[in-house]
């Protein structure tokens, strides 16, 4: 009778483990939330997708819309050609502009589509020609110290006058005025 007890709890003890697994696995690899509504293609064009991967979120206004199909590469416009499946039940004016953010600082990146006003909406295989490729950080680093390096350099000219050509200010020689009482 112990025995069989025992036995028990040790086998839902592993059923759970496998569960948090399986759990642990579907998260990883963000298929926890997988969606079986009907969805329609949607294609994009990036100049640069940073590090946009497949299945990651299609938001609008903070909802998530949609997931990222498939990422390609044109070369015929040498652009990534992203395909995004967005649910059948958010439809979007053809005019809707579409780029690729990043949740917080070092988050995972998902694309954010900004309605626009068009009373025609997008259908299965149309194209969103107005998108804005992800910000990569080591471009704005090396951007502020190329701009840094360059404040430096026009600071410290020489012969006196700043890189533009005006003659630099000369120190004041004038005693400083007594403070009023």
């Amino acid at each position: 009778m112990k025995k069989n007890a025992l036995d028990f709890w040790v086998g839902l003890f592993v059923v759970l483990g496998f569960i948090a697994l399986l759990f642990l696995a579907l998260k990883a690899g963000n298929m926890s939330s997988l969606s079986f509504q009907p969805t329609y293609p949607v294609k994009l064009k990036f100049d640069n997708i940073g590090g946009l991967k497949p299945r990651a979120p299609v938001k609008s206004a903070g909802v998530t819309v949609g997931r990222v199909a498939s990422i390609g590469f044109d070369t015929n416009t040498y652009q990534a050609l992203v395909t995004i499946n967005i649910d059948q039940q958010y439809q979007f004016p053809k005019d809707t502009s579409a780029k690729i953010l990043t949740a917080g600082l070092l988050g995972e990146q998902y694309i954010g589509l900004e309605p626009g006003g068009d009373s025609e909406m997008l259908k299965a295989g149309d194209t969103i020609s107005m998108t804005q490729s992800a910000i990569v950080l080591e471009n704005l680093i090396g951007q502020f110290l190329y701009s840094k390096a360059a404040d430096s350099g026009a600071a410290k000219s020489p012969g006196g006058a700043s890189a533009d050509g005006a003659p630099a200010a000369a120190p004041a020689s004038a005693p400083a005025a007594p403070a009023a009482q």
